[in-house]
């Protein structure tokens, strides 16, 4: 979505005429994007004010279009800056900058990354370089016509408030790579900046590039199951952004470290559903080649899809096995025997392995068998009244055993790469399943397919149109149907029956692979078969544990199947602990999809409730 755009003349004038930054605020509060306004207000009176001293005073041709804080798809994050138009053979061009408003920063050890003042304290970022590249990368592997018109992107960063006595400190020979693919101008470079543009763009292009890069065809995204083999071979699949890139570097850094030093480290990241943490945790893995590492997650579902996805790709069967692991694999294991155990979906650990009767604890006997653990947390996403991984007990075990806790602000991942991209919509979740309050409470000028049915069929159709892209959408449900057909070979016995016009079955005792299945997509997924893997679309099938009722969104445990041995709701005496993971379970489920969400819920108070925030 691009928040202002327009040619260069009318950017002269808004910028002259002291508007410009009055133009981008209506534009945010027109299309509901929540933003920091008092700073970033002040960043667009400076920033762009020099931005027209480069392409203003006919040093660009004054019809050759420009955008104003470009929000990449399925992201949320946005581009400072585009300039289009065609060089002198009518090749397409695109200039993308990066402004900052920094006046120094100072070179670390960790790949492109930086350090300045920001947020009132000084801490780790990734070189502007890197930061424009990798959005750039990211618009180039998202829009079908940036490679088909042959549309060349070049990214830049702009430092115009940057003192000429700290330029070696952001020119260092450690990041002389990315800035050749991104070269940076400071305060005393407007006319290399200037010279950069017009060497690129010499005349306007009507405004087709501009188009097709805001109208223009997505590929079809890109899931980690189907990235997986690629990355494990050392191929960059997915280019990490921002905090993304600070957490990994600082992760590489710590264990490097600590491998030398013989020091234990337990390394906290803690992240929302969508924000990048497995992601980051594969990157890791490949990265780690080198040292004796392992992938852990208690999640069966993913590990059975990746070790699917793998077996295809020809790795061998004992390669596999030794990169990925369940979390129970370590009750026995010796002491530091691995150097590095990256745990996803940590507040999915249990206390007792091997069917709840193994071990003392699982944290503990993670942390016990690596020099190293990663754990990426998300206290939202427990779902069973067994899982134990807050950052509390993390602490606790890693304090008992005597390791150094890495953890804070710099290993926060907060941006949303699911969804579309929208944290509004995942706001919204939180606010409407009473997770939290938020400032997101309804799904207004939310770029998200969200959609409330009244019958589940028709539910299941429309998300069956759109599996039939990929093969990247299922229907999930929670878990208030009776798992019947468990021990039966009847075809015509059904799971879940709704009305006189939906049946189906749950998937458990078919596959271990229902997410990429070829013929799966009739069966209904539960939380066990799709937390930890995403999906292009999702359809979600809210039960009779989630209702409304007198003005509030309620829960009722005993709506649970009374054949959930897994989750613990009905059984538990803890009436909060209950409310909590049944709330934390649709939080989940309805957060799986990329592109969109649709929902049946079988109280019709609650469906009426969800249409209400729509238009």
């Amino acid at each position: 979505m691009l928040v202002y755009q327009g040619n260069v003349r009318q950017f002269n004038e808004d910028v002259i005429n002291n508007v410009i930054a009055d133009k981008i605020k209506d534009e945010f509060l027109k299309h509901n994007i929540i933003n920091n306004n008092e700073s970033e207000y002040r960043s667009w009176e400076n920033s762009l004010r020099c931005m027209q001293l480069i392409v203003g005073n006919n040093a660009i041709d004054e019809e050759c279009k420009l955008a104003i804080e470009y929000r990449i798809p399925l992201t949320s994050k946005r581009v400072d800056f585009i300039l289009t138009g065609k060089d002198e053979k009518d090749i397409n061009q695109v200039i993308i900058v990066e402004l900052k408003q920094w006046e120094k920063a100072k070179k670390t050890d960790m790949e492109d990354l930086v350090i300045t003042h920001i947020n009132g304290r000084e801490r780790p970022v990734t070189h502007p370089s890197y930061q424009s590249y990798s959005y750039a990368k990211v618009i180039e592997s998202f829009n079908e016509y940036i490679s088909r018109d042959n549309i060349n992107l070049h990214p830049c960063a702009f430092l115009h408030n940057y003192k000429e006595e700290y330029r070696a400190e952001l020119e260092n020979d450690r990041y002389t790579k990315t800035i050749d693919l991104s070269p940076i101008f400071l305060k005393n470079d407007y006319p290399k900046l200037r010279n950069f543009i017009q060497k690129y763009i010499k005349k306007h292009d009507n405004g087709e590039i501009l188009y097709k890069i805001e109208n223009g065809k997505l590929r079809p995204s890109k899931s980690l199951q189907d990235a997986l083999s690629s990355m494990i071979k050392g191929n960059k699949e997915f280019y990490m952004i921002d905090e993304q890139q600070v957490a990994f570097e600082i992760i590489k850094k710590v264990v490097r470290n600590s491998l030398i030093s013989k020091e234990k480290s337990t390394i906290i990241v803690q992240g929302g559903p969508g924000t990048g943490k497995s992601v980051i945790a594969i990157n890791l893995l490949a990265e780690f080649k080198d040292i004796v590492a392992s992938y852990v997650t208690k999640n069966a579902a993913p590990r059975e899809v990746y070790f699917s996805k793998l077996r295809k790709d020809k790795f061998k069967y004992n390669y596999i096995s030794n990169l990925f692991k369940g979390s129970g694999a370590f009750v026995d294991a010796s002491e530091n025997i691995f150097d590095c155990l990256i745990v996803d979906e940590a507040h999915r650990l249990n206390e007792k392995s091997m069917m709840g009767f193994k071990g003392e604890n699982q944290i503990k006997e993670i942390i016990n068998a690596s020099k190293v653990s990663i754990f990426f947390v998300d206290e939202d996403q427990k779902v069973t009244t067994k899982d134990i991984g807050s950052i509390k007990e993390i602490k606790k075990w890693a304090n008992k055993l005597n390791t150094n806790v890495i953890m804070g602000d710099d290993l926060i991942l907060t941006s949303q790469f699911r969804c579309n991209g929208s944290d509004g919509y995942i706001a919204f979740l939180d606010n409407i399943l009473g997770i939290k309050e938020t400032a997101n409470y309804d799904l207004d000028n939310i770029e998200y397919d969200f959609k409330v049915f009244d019958s589940p069929s028709e539910m299941k159709e429309e998300i069956k149109k759109k599996n039939l892209v990929n093969n990247k959408s299922r229907v999930v449900a929670g878990y208030c149907y009776e798992w019947v057909t468990k021990k039966s070979s009847d075809d015509n016995l059904y799971d879940i029956v709704i009305g006189k016009d939906f049946k189906a079955k749950w998937n458990f005792s078919t596959t271990k692979t229902w997410a990429i299945d070829e013929n799966s997509f009739d069966q209904v997924g539960c939380i066990h078969t799709a937390q930890g893997l995403e999906f292009d679309y999702v359809g979600v099938i809210i039960g009779k544990d989630l209702r409304y009722e007198n003005g509030k969104v309620i829960t009722d445990k005993n709506q649970v199947a009374k054949s959930d041995k897994s989750s613990g709701v009905r059984t538990t005496k803890d009436v909060l602990l209950a409310d909590k993971i049944i709330r934390n379970t649709y939080k989940t489920l309805m957060s799986r999809g990329q592109k969109g969400c649709y929902i049946y819920c079988e109280d019709k108070n609650l469906r009426d409730y969800f249409k209400s925030f729509l238009k």
